[in-house]
């Protein structure tokens, strides 16, 4: 194998990885219409991730010991060690659930009067709870990016969701 078609395989190595691990953040998009082959595709991926990366990342490493023993230039192999870098991250992402990060319940929300709440439109869905006389409400297009309200309503605490 030639130096040149060791670094071909390594760049269509590294762009498949992190096609493959970053096709399934962009077909499930939260608040974005998807259809079921997207979803398909999608779990797909993810399922299969964590192995074929780490796969991936091995011959990404074994295809740069093979350079450097064919005496690449040091341009080169600083190339290929750095062509690792986006390997060995898509291999970590691929164990990582995003929408973890993306959905974090809120721990600690901030309230304001009613009256206040000029940021709520009067045709703006909001779930609401009463406790002891303690009323909390929440609008249904804030609370979509977290999903989950940790809180006390009336000195209870409670966790609020849809």
């Amino acid at each position: 194998m030639t130096k040149r078609s060791i670094a071909i395989l390594v760049l269509v190595l590294v762009l498949t990885i992190v096609l493959w691990v970053a096709t399934p953040v962009f077909l499930i998009m939260p608040f974005k219409s998807q259809v079921p082959w997207m979803l398909a595709v999608s779990h797909f991926l993810k399922g299969w991730a964590p192995w074929v990366t780490a796969i991936a990342l091995a011959i990404g490493a074994g295809l740069v010991v093979r350079l450097w023993q064919l005496e690449a230039g040091s341009w080169q192999r600083t190339v290929a060690i750095v062509a690792l870098v986006p390997l060995a991250g898509a291999t970590w992402f691929a164990r990582q659930n995003h929408f973890e990060w993306m959905f974090a319940p809120l721990t600690d929300p901030a309230y304001v009067r009613s009256a206040a709440a000029d940021f709520v439109q009067p045709a703006d869905m909001v779930l609401g709870v009463v406790v002891h006389d303690d009323a909390a409400a929440w609008p249904v297009n804030q609370l979509a990016y977290h999903h989950v309200v940790n809180t006390e309503v009336g000195g209870v605490p409670i966790a609020a969701t849809y």
